[in-house]
């Protein structure tokens, strides 16, 4: 009981001192708040000395940051959030609205992503049924290349090509379902891409434990089986689902712009920008509660999945070894993503050509040029360093906070939902209030929520790990904790947390190109991919080419991300397959076998 109350006060001073940080971003950016709500009333009207003192007199601002946020906690008990700074309307409303538009949008994505999820996982489930798992390989690069594309980038696609050229759906407005269905497309194919690779990496595991195995041995059906093995490891993705239903209702800011929703994502960004503190703090609030309200029934709906045997320590270990990826595929890969970059360093990427602008592929430019007339191949040649070392610097250091911190869920716990309830954007903007702008600005943003992921995934694995057999075992003959870390724990974690660090480093380079896109990540004329896809939009139609260039790098770096992180063993142990009777189907059995053999290991394992 002690724990629970210390975990919800730990939760409420993280999320007290977040609205608070939010309340002092004028100040602490050094701006005129004033000035700027000016500038968003009316861009036209001259900043006069009276016109700014009536403003601060209108809202209060010279009674300071304190009294203001004191007076905004204060209303919100009564269940009023305040007024506007921009259009002077209650902000409650508003911040309603547009959540319940952003969590029918999420609700719609993840049933996408759920069942792009299950096309990547389809092959794994249906070999695992027949117990042909043995030489099986990791799902192929097509879902790699899936989660790589940027969401801004295939809701571009998607309203250009299905909307305005083919006219089946709507492109612009939120009206009724229909509206919802592109959105929702953008939204949960990259993000099933990533859930069924983490899911399919983890599903061998589930085939090879002992329940499995007796289940065949008994003649009960595949299809059976097959469901078993996904709620087998569900509990160990629940993390990382309910990260992705907060980050799809707040982080969907790049594609609401797009399709012009008014969810609650691009209402806290224009709020952002325009340091409408009211509606800002508002939406915060909002996604920190949803976000506390996501862990809770994922807290729950985990035992309910697992049943008694993680109470007691009855469970195996889902990571067993896996087969040696195939070596050709990254390296293929990597020559490709090396042969781009080598035949654009040479070229110049900032010389200017007015009069060859939006060429298409050619000898001399083959990738073609942009509006500028600046050779498309030499800007993603020299972008790739920007973009692929500063995206392996962020998931290097985003994978070592993530493991340590996810090795203390009890701190971290709370600490990963409140982070995570914060846009990229917001946090941009938080990163610039602190440190100011400059270049290292989107990569501080990107590192201060990116770790998240890998440590709810890390703290997911270690509760596993902590109820398997082998390590009640273990802490029975003695061992103590460091052991138990060193010997047990980080070798079974370690390995898919380093797979899903490098599943995500696309990921990472895509929230860089995000807040590129924004308006808020590298500046021109920066050769940086996110920047070139930013700056290339508004031409996707008349010159595709100019925006195809940097997403089919993008894309590459996904595949080669993925296929490398399919060597990533768990060490200490060879990578051969189960062979042998565990293997073979009843039907497939020597005869003299003894068929009770399965039922008497089925009834040792319920007896444990």
């Amino acid at each position: 009981m002690r724990q629970q109350v210390a975990a919800l006060l730990w939760r409420v001073v993280l999320a007290a001192a977040l609205v608070c940080g939010i309340g002092l971003l004028p100040w602490l950016s050094h701006t005129d708040p004033a000035r700027t709500v000016l500038k968003a009333r009316s861009a036209d009207r001259d900043p006069a000395p009276e016109v700014l003192a009536g403003i601060r007199a209108q809202l209060g601002l010279e009674a300071g940051p304190a009294h203001l946020l004191g007076q905004w906690l204060s209303g919100l008990w009564r269940g009023d959030a305040g007024r506007s700074w921009i259009s002077g309307s209650e902000v409650m409303p508003e911040v309603l609205d547009a959540l319940g538009a952003s969590l029918l949008l999420m609700t719609v994505a993840l049933l996408v992503a759920a069942l792009t999820a299950a096309l990547v996982c389809a092959r794994t489930l249906r070999l695992g049924a027949r117990r042909r798992l043995r030489g099986r390989r990791a799902a192929g690069t097509g879902s790699a290349v899936l989660a790589a594309l940027p969401e801004f980038l295939l809701a571009s696609v998607l309203a250009t090509v299905v909307a305005v050229q083919w006219g089946w759906l709507p492109a612009l407005g939120w009206y009724g379902p229909r509206w919802t269905v592109l959105p929702a497309l953008a939204l949960g194919l990259p993000a099933g891409a990533v859930l069924g690779r983490l899911l399919d990496d983890l599903l061998p595991g589930a085939f090879a434990e002992p329940w499995a195995l007796s289940a065949t041995a008994r003649g009960i059906p595949g299809r059976r089986i097959a469901r078993q093995a996904v709620r087998r490891c569900l509990p160990v993705l629940l993390p990382n689902l309910g990260l992705f239903v907060v980050g799809l209702t707040g982080g969907a800011v790049a594609v609401e712009q797009v399709f012009d929703i008014p969810g609650l994502g691009r209402t806290t960004l224009q709020a952002a920008l325009a340091q409408d503190l009211p509606v800002l703090q508002a939406g915060t609030l909002a996604l920190v509660l949803l976000a506390a309200l996501v862990t809770v029934a994922c807290r729950l709906a985990a035992p309910l999945l697992t049943g008694p045997a993680l109470r007691d320590g009855a469970l195996s270990t889902l990571h067993r070894p896996t087969p040696p990826a195939r070596r050709t595929q990254p390296l293929v890969h990597g020559a490709l993503l090396a042969a781009v970059v080598a035949f654009g360093l040479p070229r110049d990427p900032l010389a200017l050509n007015t009069e060859e602008r939006l060429q298409p592929p050619s000898l001399t430019h083959p990738f073609g040029t942009d509006a500028l007339g600046r050779d498309m191949l030499a800007r993603v040649g020299h972008g790739a360093f920007d973009t692929l070392f500063l995206a392996l610097g962020i998931s290097a250091a985003t994978l070592c906070v993530g493991v340590l911190l996810g090795l203390v869920p009890r701190l971290s716990g709370a600490l990963v939902d409140t982070v995570n309830a914060v846009p990229p954007v917001l946090a941009a903007l938080l990163v610039t209030a602190a440190v100011g702008s400059g270049a290292t600005t989107p990569a501080l943003a990107v590192t201060a929520v990116g770790w998240t992921a890998l440590a709810a995934h890390t703290s997911a694995l270690l509760l596993q790990e902590h109820a398997a057999q082998h390590t009640a075992a273990t802490e029975g003959l003695g061992a103590g904790r460091r052991h138990l870390l060193r010997r047990h724990l980080l070798p079974a974690v370690l390995p898919p947390v380093l797979r899903h660090a490098l599943l995500r480093l696309p990921g990472i380079a895509l929230a860089l190109a995000s807040l590129g896109f924004l308006g808020l990540g590298a500046q021109p004329p920066s050769p940086e991919w996110g920047r070139l896809l930013a700056e290339n939009q508004p031409y996707a139609e008349r010159a595709p080419w100019a925006v195809l260039a940097p997403a089919a790098a993008l894309a590459l770096l996904g595949a080669l991300s993925v296929t490398a992180a399919g060597g990533l063993r768990r060490p200490g142990r060879t990578a051969r397959a189960p062979s042998g009777p565990e293997e073979r189907t009843p039907a497939e059995k020597p005869e003299g076998a003894d068929p009770e053999g399965a039922d008497g290991e089925r009834r040792l394992v319920e007896a444990r």
